[in-house]
């Protein structure tokens, strides 16, 4: 019954042509993945957290995240739509819970595009730096950084936005060379920097103990929201079904392996206490006279970091489109534009949101908030996956995780863990935007939206 509805479904909000096959999906999975995580919080976590064992905190984000994104990748190919955990959560538990799950998505784009730029505006600087131009200071950093407002994150969130609006065929052109410039500037890193290794600096391996690199791992761990970013383009992907597990596969893979062997390089480098910077690559090499290489890095990784904002601002309008089509939201954020495909109000109100939140707030404190309704999502997706093998048994899955229940059980549990190790404050912030969503679901979704037909 729930395979005939979504046959329906699908014809009824089919809106443009499918545009994205493996490589650009694989691209797009690596460059939500590969940005900040790999670029900005890599120094920061190794030095507030874990030390040289971040390598042990990107390893656990990631044997987490592999098990998650086996979860997606059932769940992508038989349920395909834009929605990701609002369609998963609507289809197999209801209005209610679709809502709560479709609004943590929202605000952990926002906040998640919000902590990116905001990481990227210390390459930017780095890089005018080089060229011995100095921006002020009050316009390079949050009030609780003694600025007034980050500007350049602000600046260049609205660009990307911009570029968005273009549609999906002209954008993801941008978005490949942008993952392109990401990757060949990492490399440059590795083979530049690994020579320049000292082991000493890897003494003490765990300063923080072991409950330091399980902090790490929370912190780091939005970091591998690109699986949402997958899931989200499942409408616009050539061949789903074969196409977004191997797209999750690759990307998941490519990505573990550069943040371990990143992070091995950054601490066996410089002694983990002095990576507190944003731009923590670029330290690196200058600290070791390589200046030119600095700059080409922070040049790249200014290139590359936009990448990170393209496939989240594009994600985030996509749950908003899938929300506004049913009346979870206003219908109007559901529009797209007649020329480019492209749902535009949706991508303004990400974009103009994001650009607020990195112009005021500081890096860590939004990465921390993006963390706790990443992993709420991700437990999510592990007992939808659970939920609909018992409640839909005969649905259509032309990607079966193996073993039955027990890697979403296992994925649910890693979550769980992670959440513990989350700050106060953190979860206070996204206690506000619940009690806000709450709100709208009182006054708007629970009047107009649909009820999912099974």
């Amino acid at each position: 019954m729930i395979e005939r509805s979504l046959i329906w479904y699908e014809r009824r909000h089919t809106e443009k042509e499918k545009t994205l096959g493996l490589f650009d999906l694989s691209i797009l999975g690596i460059g939500a993945i590969i940005g900040t995580g790999i670029l900005v919080l890599t120094g920061i976590v190794a030095a507030q957290d874990s030390g040289p064992a971040v390598t042990l905190s990107f390893l656990i984000a990631a044997v987490a995240s592999g098990l998650i994104g086996l979860c997606y990748a059932e769940l992508a190919t038989s349920l395909p739509n834009s929605g990701s955990a609002f369609f998963y959560a609507w289809v197999s538990v209801g209005n209610f819970a679709a809502f709560l799950a479709g609004w943590t998505l929202i605000g952990v784009y926002i906040t998640t595009t919000a902590t990116v730029a905001n990481g990227w505006t210390g390459y930017f600087s780095s890089f005018l730096g080089e060229l011995n131009v100095k921006l002020p200071q009050s316009m390079l950093a949050a009030p609780s950084n003694g600025g007034i407002i980050n500007l350049p994150a602000v600046l260049m969130v609205l660009l990307i936005t911009f570029v968005l609006t273009r549609g999906t065929s002209q954008s993801k052109i941008v978005n490949n060379i942008l993952v392109g410039v990401k990757l060949t500037i990492i490399l440059l890193f590795i083979i530049i920097s690994f020579r320049d290794i000292n082991l000493a600096n890897y003494r003490p391996f765990f300063p923080y103990g072991v409950s330091g690199v399980f902090g790490g791992a929370s912190a780091v761990f939005f970091s591998f929201l690109g699986f949402d970013a997958l899931a989200t383009s499942a409408e616009d992907a050539k061949n789903v079904n074969k196409t977004l597990p191997r797209a999750i596969l690759i990307s998941l893979s490519l990505s573990t392996l550069l943040y371990i062997v990143v992070g091995l390089v950054m601490t066996g480098v410089v002694k983990y206490k002095y990576l507190n910077v944003s731009e923590a690559m670029s330290y690196v090499l200058l600290t070791k006279g390589h200046t030119f290489i600095a700059e080409i890095v922070s040049f790249g990784a200014i290139l590359g970091i936009m990448a990170v904002v393209f496939a989240f601002i594009y994600a985030g309008s996509n749950i908003i489109k899938s929300m506004g089509r049913n009346q979870f939201l206003p219908s109007k954020l559901a529009q797209v534009n007649q020329a480019t495909y492209s749902p535009n109000r949706a991508i303004w109100l990400v974009g103009g949101l994001a650009a607020i939140l990195a112009g005021e707030f500081d890096l860590h404190y939004l990465a921390l908030i993006a963390n706790v309704g990443s992993l709420l999502v991700f437990l999510l997706i592990s007992v939808i996956a659970i939920v609909m093998r018992k409640k839909s048994p005969e649905l259509e899955r032309p990607f079966k995780i193996p073993g039955g229940a027990t890697i979403p059980t296992l994925s649910v549990l890693i979550c769980l863990i992670l959440l513990v190790n989350i700050s106060v404050t953190a979860w206070m912030s996204y206690v506000i935007w619940i009690a806000v969503g709450l709100i709208i679901y009182m006054l708007y979704t629970k009047k107009y939206a649909q009820v999912f037909d099974k």
